[in-house]
């Protein structure tokens, strides 16, 4: 299972059409390190590892539900490491946004939506989560349970996306808003 994981992050980052300059050598670096690690998709790659990161967005897509990280002090949205049973890409994003939203019948956008490399302290001094960027639409009336990842979790209107936060986090939530819009029929509800 390990292989096919590998193989999907390739497929995924492969049929990516990155939206601007920097994001498009983000994926060239990431395929880069796929193919020089075999151990990319998992928390044990010192260089740096993929991970996956999900925007859950409210089904009018007039909000994102952030989590107050543990370890950054940042609203941030769902997502984390690659585990064993994960085959997908798709899957990892899809499982850690359930997890950490406590939300059932999440639906996944198409996607990837967005790419981010960031510092982590996985392998001290520092390792890098060299990120892929999904977005997922609730449930009407889903009410978020906090995990014991998360210092608070809240929804936010994408356009107000509190501090501390990051701009990779406001670029993902409007482009899942976007790509939710995009899917027809849109109607606000």
């Amino acid at each position: 299972m390990r292989m096919d994981l590998h193989r999907d992050a390739v497929e995924a980052l492969i049929g990516f059409t990155a939206p601007t300059p920097e994001e498009e050598s983000l994926r060239e670096e990431f395929l880069a390190h796929l193919r020089a690690h075999d151990s990319a998709m998992w928390r044990e790659c010192v260089p740096g590892h993929l991970t996956a990161t999900t925007a859950v967005i409210s089904h009018d897509g007039e909000r994102v539900l952030l989590t107050l990280h543990t370890k950054a002090h940042m609203w941030l949205p769902m997502g984390g490491h690659c585990e064993n049973g994960d085959t997908t890409l798709a899957g990892v994003a899809l499982r850690e946004a359930t997890e950490e939203s406590g939300i059932a019948g999440l639906r996944l956008l198409p996607g990837p939506l967005a790419l981010d490399k960031h510092k982590v302290w996985c392998h001290p001094p520092h390792s890098f989560h060299l990120d892929v960027e999904f977005g997922a639409v609730a449930p009407p009336g889903a009410e978020a349970v906090i995990s014991d990842e998360s210092l608070d979790l809240r929804w936010f209107p994408v356009d107000a996306v509190p501090d501390p936060s990051d701009e990779a986090t406001r670029r993902l939530a409007r482009r899942a808003r976007e790509v939710l819009r995009s899917q027809a029929p849109f109607t606000r509800g």
